[in-house]
């Protein structure tokens, strides 16, 4: 009996026709999943060379499905492959092509289902591009940590509620963002390790009555532990069906995008003509179209709208899976085009953040004139009076009273006299002026992540080594 195996590829035998046209172009995922393409060819390989080593295929066999694989590999980074929206996926068209050229093609698909190929497939793909985020993450570390050493010695003032608080230096600032993505790393590297694991050999839902070696499959393409013990899913119908992996990396660009976002509304508040903090190159700025005088931090901008869309990615997931029953359902297609995006914008966002970074001006004397603002120091004359005994709660009323008489008199806090800090309280004395020279109460600040002079050192110290020690 001769059969036609490259439709075969396509559609089962229980059918006595194609799908419609408009079915077909409603179904079709290979105008995104083609992204999966390498990570389904190093999938196949692997599946057959486990086939030729259980006997299942002949070692020929084998050899002529690697060969071809590794063709058609050659054929799409050339850009000649020719992908079929007829054949719906990038699974379907790599096999159907692999069989026109080979009739051991026909025989790949043994043993394992489109539902634990596409579920490899993914985590395959995730891991590489966990490991492009990673590096992304670390690069923009590198440029951050970069700009705080340039600017180890400026002081600015901090804010909360957007409004001045205390001094603290440039650098200190920037090395919150620092803890952020540091953090976004950490959850990379915990989410990796249920990422690799591996689902093939699971089958449609219930396995294979085939003596097929999932561990072998499984170490094939580097599903190992750091003992180099093979990780496998160990429940057939959970491993065609999990996609908390792509949850957990969906989030997790979320919240690198939404820090990201943080970073970008500080620097579009820093160049503007009321803060003036710094400046950026006119590389990674933007006119107006009328007001020639302009100068636009587009980049940042554009950073904080993509968060929006990486956050509506992770949100489409959560809804996509939140009512599917086990196991396998169709839905799980629009799982691909969401990831894909998410993945696709924090990269490019990392990246040109890295960039820019490099581009950026600290204008010093106006940070330092900000910063000079008396009133950032209002804390320290509490501590003061603190340290003299008093306790806290009434030194801050009496510190209350010292920032109402300095408006009252329309004077900064540190141009009253020393009579009228003694009226205020008997506590203060001569000294108590210099609780406002900046230097000093910078050098002040002992304790550990406060950001003082010694610990802001050590803090820049610190990170070059955190950063030497990323690993994903």
């Amino acid at each position: 009996m001769n059969l036609n195996t490259e439709n075969i590829v396509s559609r089962s035998g229980r059918f006595s026709e194609g799908p419609s046209r408009d079915v077909a172009d409603f179904s079709e995922s290979i105008s995104f999943d083609y992204l999966l393409a390498e990570s389904d060819i190093k999938g196949s390989k692997a599946h057959a060379q486990m086939l030729c080593q259980v006997g299942i295929i002949t070692t020929e066999e084998n050899e002529a499905i690697q060969t071809n694989l590794n063709a058609i590999k050659e054929d799409i980074e050339q850009g000649k492959f020719e992908w079929k929206s007829d054949l719906e996926d990038v699974h379907m068209n790599i096999e159907a092509e692999l069989t026109r050229r080979t009739p051991a093609g026909s025989k790949l698909h043994t043993g394992r289902s489109r539902n634990d190929q596409v579920a490899l497939s993914t985590r395959i793909w995730q891991r590489s591009a966990m490991k492009q985020i990673g590096e992304s993450l670390k690069n923009l570390q590198l440029s951050l940590l970069s700009l705080a050493h340039k600017n180890e010695s400026v002081i600015i003032p901090g804010y909360t509620h957007l409004q001045r608080a205390q001094p603290v230096y440039f650098s200190h600032h920037l090395m919150a963002y620092m803890e952020m993505f540091d953090r976004d790393y950490s959850r990379l590297t915990d989410a990796y390790k249920r990422v690799n694991v591996s689902p093939l050999g699971a089958g449609a839902i219930a396995g294979s009555t085939l003596p097929i070696n999932r561990e072998l499959t499984a170490k094939l393409l580097e599903f190992v532990d750091e003992e180099g013990v093979p990780q496998v899913a160990h429940n057939s119908m959970d491993a065609i069906s999990d996609r908390d992996f792509m949850l957990e990396f969906a989030f997790i660009c979320s919240l690198i995008a939404v820090h990201i976002s943080r970073l970008a509304e500080d620097f579009i508040l820093w160049s503007s003509s009321e803060f003036s903090f710094i400046t950026v190159s006119d590389a990674y700025t933007t006119g107006s179209s009328l007001m020639p005088q302009k100068k636009n931090m587009d980049i940042a901008e554009l950073s904080r709208g993509k968060t929006g869309r990486v956050v509506g990615n992770l949100v489409s997931l959560l809804v996509l899976l939140k009512g599917l029953p086990m196991t396998y359902n169709r839905d799980l297609q629009e799982d691909k085009e969401r990831i894909f995006d998410s993945w696709k914008t924090v990269l490019l966002t990392l990246d040109i953040w890295a960039n820019m970074l490099k581009c950026v001006n600290v204008r010093a004397d106006s940070c330092r004139k900000a910063a000079s603002d008396p009133a950032l120091l209002a804390t320290d004359l509490v501590d003061y009076l603190v340290l003299k005994g008093m306790p806290f709660r009434l030194a801050h009323h009496a510190v209350g009273e010292l920032v109402a008489l300095a408006e009252k008199k329309n004077v900064l806090l540190c141009e009253l006299g020393i009579d009228d800090f003694q009226k205020v309280n008997a506590l203060f004395e001569k000294d108590v002026l210099e609780v406002f020279q900046l230097e000093k109460a910078m050098d002040k600040k002992h304790c550990i992540g406060s950001g003082g002079t010694k610990e802001k050192q050590k803090e820049l110290k610190q990170w070059e080594s955190r950063l030497a020690k990323y690993s994903l």
